[in-house]
């Protein structure tokens, strides 16, 4: 069985979501920031009618926070029965990636970023590292909630 994952890239590496729970990508919108928040959540943008939150994934993974250009995107995903917003620095490709190719995150002692990959998979000549959106979402859920 296959699965469809769409590729992008933030502070040089290779990331991936599940097709299925993406929304839409868009063009970099300026964020309204929110005041007693965690560092990641961005803020908040208008989304057709709706306060969608958006996260700075870079910020989130426990690397430097993102200055957004208008050449960053943002990824409307579906998490918990709610739409968010990913701050990423380019979106590349939709690939196929046969479900038993996904191999286990490395541990590698005290690397922020592994808690929130479901896997790592081997696309072309590239390691790319699937996002597990349930656990970038965990602990900010109700602090999210639009």
């Amino acid at each position: 069985m296959h699965r469809e994952l769409i590729t992008f890239e933030l502070a040089g590496q290779i990331f991936a979501l599940d097709i299925m729970a993406i929304r839409e990508i868009r063009a970099w919108t300026p964020v309204t920031p929110l005041p007693r928040v965690p560092d990641y959540v961005a803020g908040v943008v208008n989304l057709r009618g709706t306060v969608l939150p958006v996260l700075d994934l870079s910020a989130r993974l426990g690397w430097p926070a993102t200055e957004a250009t208008p050449r960053h995107a943002i990824i409307v995903c579906h998490v918990n029965g709610q739409a968010q917003g990913l701050i990423v620095d380019s979106v590349s490709d939709i690939v196929a990636l046969a479900s038993d190719s996904l191999q286990p995150p490395p541990t590698t002692g005290n690397d922020s970023v592994v808690p929130f990959l479901e896997g790592l998979a081997a696309i072309e000549d590239k390691m790319v590292m699937v996002l597990d959106l349930q656990a970038l979402s965990a602990e900010g859920e109700g602090l999210l909630a639009a």
